[in-house]
């Protein structure tokens, strides 16, 4: 299956957090979109990895993916190295984006930024034929995507351009609320975590918001090249 656009990120709910509303978007768009997770979360301190998995299926659906993959790689210890970058190189030749979507170049939790690097070198392998890696017993195509974008988490970082989300809204945050293990439940019996608060899915829509602000648009998301975009049509710019 060739998709458009394959978010790859560290941790389930990495996608839905910060670039939900785009892929939603892009659904609506005809765009075949999918998400590799690369991890189970393992060391969440809520939920378990088979939660967090069926969870990530029930966002699926909401977002409307063509696929969902994860790669069971280990939690916390996600590194740029030749084992690694080959599990991100046979996802990105089995999917063959046009472009792919992954963590923020730098945040508070150590994987998104090792993760962002991992993914963007391996966006460049995956185009080089001498590396060789294999699908189900069969040889695979060298395949390079034409972008890689790193989506804005928790830290502010500012943006090199934002998607404008705003009929996505409610629809990101279901897809969010589907990792019930993770965020705020007043029933819950878990530990408190710095995402499990009320306040932090305030947090969540408050920077969409600010984001939104900026391009005149109620909500927006924020995402950050590696290099510069170029513009086929200035009078397309909102």
């Amino acid at each position: 299956m060739k998709l458009d656009i394959l978010g790859i990120f560290a941790h389930p709910d990495d996608a839905e957090l910060c670039c939900a509303g785009t892929l939603l978007k892009h659904v609506s768009l005809g765009k075949s979109v999918g998400v590799v997770d690369i991890t189970m979360g393992q060391l969440g301190s809520r939920g378990t990895p088979m939660i967090r998995l069926a969870e990530a299926d029930k966002a699926a659906q909401i977002l409307g993916l063509a696929i969902r993959d994860n790669l069971e790689l280990e939690d916390g210890y996600i590194e740029n190295d030749a084992a690694h970058r080959l599990k991100i190189i046979e996802a990105i030749r089995k999917y063959q984006p046009e472009i792919v979507i992954t963590n923020a170049i730098e945040d508070r939790h150590p994987d998104h930024g090792r993760a962002a690097k991992l993914v963007s070198d391996s966006c460049f392998f995956s185009g080089l034929h001498r590396i060789k890696s294999i699908d189900q017993g069969q040889e695979q195509d060298a395949w390079r995507p034409k972008v890689v974008y790193h989506a804005v988490q928790d830290r502010y970082l500012k943006p090199h351009f934002i998607v404008d989300v705003s009929p996505f809204v409610d629809k990101k945050f279901e897809a969010i609320m589907a990792f019930e293990s993770q965020f705020y439940s007043p029933n819950s019996t878990e530990p408190d975590t710095p995402i499990s608060t009320k306040e932090f899915l305030e947090v969540v829509k408050a920077r969409m918001r600010d984001y939104g602000r900026l391009i005149n648009a109620e909500f927006g998301e924020g995402f950050t090249s590696e290099r510069p975009l170029g513009i086929a049509d200035m009078t397309q710019l909102i």
